[in-house]
């Protein structure tokens, strides 16, 4: 028998996030204390001390600059350090960076889908859109991974070797710091620099918080209209105003990988299944739908046509908070498809929240992901 520790992957669905806490780095921390001691639970006792206990921070702690961020996760560190009986090693509390959680995502769904292993034109794609960043990630071949651009200075790689079921795989990956649903709301409401919004549901008047910063948020008179908040959101993903270098790019001047086998079949997870679930059009007890890009656009003109006050009504499991911002999550979420990432409007694409595997429909999220990659290495 292997004397390797059994490795378990929990990921924490918490509200709200470490980056909820800009100025609070012990509260932030303290708020993993009920998803530790879930881990804790689901490993056997005598198999704590070999079991390593692994925080991975993503965008929206990114986006908080590296003094706020170093001082949440040193926080996080003393807490698995005073409280935890895992095992906590060095390296055990960082920030992800996007090419490590695009790629951590990519191999959680192929793994899930038993594709990895098979030749790279046989695994799937995957968009993944948390609430602060985007990821892209496909495999290619290895002629288009030896042309990839070469990243400037600060930038990730492009394009990322693994080792996975005896097979090496080529993957193009990038994420997009800001472009997250939560983070994209603030975008889009800088666009309209303070002013009302033509993203913003007709009858709402508020502020919207996000990194520690507020956001006008008010609807404009004349209430709020896909045709301009879909001028807005492309304003914000900056798609008609930066220069593509390469042979073709998605947006913000951002080299697409090539194309290929590897991106034929596409799965989106994350708030997208999530926002198509409240919207009505995919069935939340369901853990994988098919759709097309052209089914959010539709539920966003029935979203920017109503009030505050039908809300409810008219889309009754969205939640109370999320209400006033149903419109420009929609909108921008097909645009973030077809126009961002080129998808044609009428492409058949897989919401994925969970994949079956086995008897079970495992969450279909990268620590999963993470955890393989670390088996392969050892």
């Amino acid at each position: 028998m292997s004397d390797l520790p059994t490795r378990w992957t929990l990921r924490g669905a918490l509200k709200p996030g470490l980056s909820a806490y800009p100025n609070d780095p012990r509260q932030s921390a303290n708020s993993l204390v009920s998803l530790l001691d879930k881990a804790e639970a689901s490993v056997p006792h005598e198999l704590r001390p070999k079991t390593p206990v692994r925080v991975g921070a993503t965008a929206g702690l990114r986006a908080l600059g590296h003094k706020a961020s170093e001082n949440i996760l040193q926080a996080v560190r003393e807490l698995l350090k005073d409280r935890s009986r895992l095992k906590t090693e060095a390296n055990a509390v960082t920030v992800l960076d996007g090419a490590q959680e695009g790629s951590y995502q990519w191999v959680t769904i192929n793994y899930l889908l038993k594709t990895l292993g098979k030749p790279y034109s046989e695994t799937v794609g995957v968009v993944d859109l948390g609430g602060g960043s985007v990821q892209m990630a496909y495999a290619i071949s290895e002629e288009d991974a030896a042309t990839a651009p070469k990243p400037l200075q600060g930038e990730d790689s492009y394009v990322r070797e693994m080792y996975l079921k005896g097979r090496k795989y080529f993957l193009y990956v990038h994420s997009y710091l800001h472009y997250g649903l939560l983070a994209a709301r603030a975008e889009i409401l800088k666009v309209s620099e303070g002013s009302n919004n033509p993203c913003i549901v007709t009858g709402y008047d508020g502020t919207y918080k996000y990194g520690g910063k507020a956001f006008k948020a008010a609807a404009s008179s004349s209430g709020a209209s896909l045709d301009e908040c879909r001028r807005v959101a492309l304003n914000a993903l900056k798609v008609n105003d930066s220069v593509c270098t390469h042979m073709k790019c998605t947006f913000g001047g951002v080299w697409n990988g090539g194309g290929g086998g590897g991106q034929k079949n596409m799965f989106v997870a994350s708030f997208f299944f999530d926002r198509a679930a409240e919207a009505g059009f995919v069935d939340p007890t369901q853990p994988v739908a098919t759709v097309r890009p052209a089914d959010f656009e539709e539920a966003a003109t029935q979203a920017c046509n109503m009030k505050m006050g039908e809300g409810k009504s008219k889309f009754p499991r969205v939640e109370e908070d999320n209400l006033p911002y149903l419109c420009l999550d929609l909108v921008y979420q097909y645009t973030l498809l077809v126009d961002g990432f080129g998808l044609k409007p009428s492409q058949t694409i897989t919401l994925v929240k969970k994949v079956k595997y086995g008897e079970r429909a495992v969450e279909a999220a990268w620590p999963l992901g993470s955890a393989i990659e670390a088996v392969s290495s050892l």
